[in-house]
């Protein structure tokens, strides 16, 4: 059985001191072995970003990839290998911003996946510019008169287009955290962990006495998570900031779906060429 400690890197986390990330990092590595997942069952996909270097600082298979591009690499990966546990990572910037037409797809076609966002409010990787949750009229170096758009409602979003697992949680809030990472995880289909970390460095704004001060846990409020008119309420409550699971739908994941493609993992299936078939493929392209 693992332990918090084999999914410790031989690379340390560069990320500022205080960086919310080190929450959601510390928060996976907790979690992994209270589901009984092994380094060698998981993989960490991520798009580029201060938060998407994570790959890197977590002994699990990892891949680094585009800007933006994280889900369409982690998809693949799990439809090449539904077998392994496959997490998504990265920013706000990386998965609401250029990356947010991903999302949207990834989310209605369900695949069984886990996407959790460190969601700062800034571009902190390029020093501190307005991201797609960035506050209205907030000044960061690409607004100094004030940010004159609406900041993204990630979770909203989610819930309109179909997402069947829709969560937030604070990184300060740990065990909350890893309460919800282990059932997003569980959760059979894709599951959106919306979580705030604070960007030290470049929001002074949105800091972590900012959270402490304003969110509530609304699970242990009743809060039912099958209700999205009730989940729709919460994501857009004005009187606090909502944390927890807000919406949770059990329906068919995409694998299920395709059953006769994917009874096994695409690894697995025979290309149903004779061995003098192959070499001659292979050699037309050497």
């Amino acid at each position: 059985m693992s332990e918090m400690k084999d999914f410790n890197s031989e690379v340390h986390p560069d990320w500022c001191p205080g960086c919310g990330d080190f929450g959601l990092l510390s928060a996976m590595k907790k979690a992994f072995p209270l589901l009984n997942l092994e380094p060698h069952q998981i993989m960490t996909v991520s798009g580029i970003g201060c938060s998407s270097n994570l790959p890197g600082f977590i002994n699990t298979y990892g891949l680094h990839t585009l800007h933006g591009r994280a889900l369409p690499i982690a998809q693949a990966v799990k439809l090449a290998n539904h077998e392994m546990t496959v997490i998504a990572v990265g920013g706000d910037g990386d998965g609401y911003g250029i990356g947010v037409g991903h999302l949207v797809h990834a989310m209605r076609r369900n695949i069984d996946m886990t996407y959790l966002v460190m969601n700062n409010s800034i571009y902190g990787l390029t020093t501190g510019q307005t991201s797609p949750t960035s506050g209205l009229k907030m000044k960061t170096k690409s607004t100094p008169f004030g940010n004159p758009e609406l900041p993204l409602n990630p979770l909203t979003l989610a819930l309109g287009s179909g997402c069947s697992f829709v969560a937030r949680v604070y990184t300060g809030h740990v065990q909350q955290l890893i309460e919800v990472m282990k059932k997003a995880i569980e959760h059979q289909g894709f599951a959106l962990v919306d979580t705030f970390s604070p960007c030290v460095t470049f929001n002074k704004i949105n800091s972590h006495d900012f959270y402490k001060q304003r969110v509530k846990d609304i699970n242990k409020n009743g809060h039912d998570p099958s209700d999205i008119f009730a989940a729709f309420r919460e994501a857009t409550c004005e009187a606090y900031i909502a944390t927890g699971i807000f919406y949770q739908n059990e329906r068919p994941c995409y694998e299920a779906t395709e059953e006769e493609t994917l009874r096994e993992p695409l690894y697995k299936h025979r290309l149903g060429l004779t061995t003098e078939q192959q070499d001659q493929l292979v050699a037309e392209f050497l």
